[in-house]
């Protein structure tokens, strides 16, 4: 098409295209940008000074950005009387690769939310959320700068599909019958009821885009999230698939949790049985019926089998260690040992609360860059609110928005440009060059308006 929103597309660039799942990024790639609502005018502007200052930096020249603006939230609705228009929708589909504000969530009906559709019409899968520490941010923990972590959240399964039914309504009282009458459940007869859908397609494809991302940033880990000691055919599940997946399409680069001890068992003693290397994997194998110590047996076997002429000798301690933890002690784990913890894949539930709790010990959602990303498009994005009642007043932070950036950068290919920013910013956080909501907790720090903290950024390029 050649306008989107009665917009036309600009001439003086070109589109990113998907091919084989490799992006083909030309050198003045097409990007759309949503402003975002409330302090998104702000925070738009300042950003991007500095994407295309560190462009400019970065590649003298030979790369740009030629930005394209398309429309959602309350700048949409004014202009045409939508929250979010299909030429919007098309454009970001189109055009592959965007960025924006944050949104306004229209209240009373029509769309619950813009994000979440955005989401679903686009199969924007996993939620990418990366948590680290800039020298400087204040936090409530005492070593925050031990956490750099990159959050995959599954985005379109787990209870956050949608499908419930209210307590008294008929299709509730339906499925409550079922369960009760057919299947032997008890549930109350005036429940509510939710459906938790978690397929290995989702978790696959999930966990896929965490390893190969794991991969190509030479992260040392991946952990699988889960609640399965309790929810054992979906979130357990997911563990399991996740584990499967890793093994079937990346297993002369990965080695298991699990696998690692087998393998340092037969390295510090080359004359173990399998049946000793059994019991040493497994705290109650004397407990265990002689069916299960047969079967924990036999993994021994198969493992060594399989990966010590590839994995052996300590070639293990070379690969991408895939490795599992229980969602509620995930939570201990990110504040008393965080630095063990690389790249972290999840379900919808677990990586909503498990990002926003991460985010909150390196200065909030503020300094908390996300993206949604899926097959054939990806939209990064801020992970705040609007703040409406600061809008046009350049006083709010844009470093989600920033960080995003570096986020879309890194994505595109073009590392050197993300790495300006990254650079920049930390120098300008450790300078004390910062806007109020992190001044008012630093001793000596200057206070700067949003423009400003743009400006001393790019200085610092």
């Amino acid at each position: 098409m050649a306008s989107f929103n009665g917009i036309e597309v600009p001439a003086g660039g070109q589109k990113i295209t998907v091919q084989g799942g490799e992006l083909n990024v030309p050198s003045n790639p097409i990007i759309p940008f949503i402003e975002g609502d409330g302090t998104g005018r702000d925070i738009w502007r300042a950003s991007e000074r500095v994407f295309d200052a560190a462009v400019e930096k970065a590649y003298g020249g030979k790369r740009r950005v030629v930005w394209y603006e398309v429309f959602a939230g309350e700048k949409a609705f004014n202009k045409f009387g939508e929250w979010l228009t299909d030429d919007t929708v098309k454009a970001i589909a189109e055009f592959v690769v965007s960025i924006k504000g944050p949104l306004t969530t229209p209240i009373g009906g029509g769309i619950r939310s813009l994000n979440v559709t955005l989401r679903q019409v686009l199969d924007l899968y996993a939620c990418v959320r990366p948590v680290r520490y800039f020298d400087g941010v204040p936090s409530p923990v005492k070593a925050p700068e031990k956490i750099d972590v990159i959050i995959f959240r599954e985005n379109t399964e787990d209870v956050y599909a949608g499908i419930e039914f209210a307590s008294g309504s008929d299709r509730a009282s339906e499925i409550i019958s079922l369960l009760n009458d057919k299947f032997g459940y008890r549930v109350r007869t005036d429940s509510g009821i939710g459906i938790k859908p978690i397929s290995p397609t989702g978790t696959k494809r999930l966990v896929r885009r965490a390893v190969q991302y794991a991969l190509d940033f030479n992260k040392s880990s991946v952990t699988l999230v889960h609640k399965g000691n309790i929810m054992k055919f979906t979130e357990g599940a997911f563990r399991d698939w996740g584990y499967d997946l890793a093994r079937e399409e990346f297993r002369n680069r990965i080695v298991t949790e699990r696998e690692t001890w087998i393998l340092d068992n037969r390295e510090r003693n080359a004359s173990i049985s399998d049946e000793e290397n059994a019991r040493a994997i497994e705290p109650g194998f004397d407990q265990m019926s002689e069916k299960q110590r047969a079967e924990v047996v036999d993994e021994v076997k198969q493992t060594l089998g399989a990966i010590w002429a590839t994995h052996g000798n300590r070639e293990w301690k070379n690969k991408l260690l895939i490795k599992d933890r229980i969602a509620d002690s995930m939570f201990q784990q990110v504040l008393i040992r965080p630095d063990e913890y690389s790249v972290i894949a999840t379900p919808n539930l677990n990586g909503d609360y498990l990002s926003d709790a991460s985010a909150a010990q390196v200065g909030g959602l503020g300094m908390a860059p996300g993206a949604n990303i899926g097959d054939n498009a990806a939209i990064f994005e801020a992970t705040h609110g609007t703040a409406p009642k600061y809008a046009d007043k350049d006083v709010i932070n844009p470093s989600s928005v920033i960080l995003s950036g570096v986020m879309m950068f890194d994505h595109l290919g073009w590392r050197e440009a993300s790495q300006t920013i990254t650079d920049a910013l930390t120098k300008t956080i450790q300078q004390k060059k910062v806007t109020y909501d992190l001044e008012r907790q630093m001793a000596g720090a200057t206070k700067l308006k949003t423009s400003e903290f743009a400006s001393a950024i790019i200085q610092n390029m």
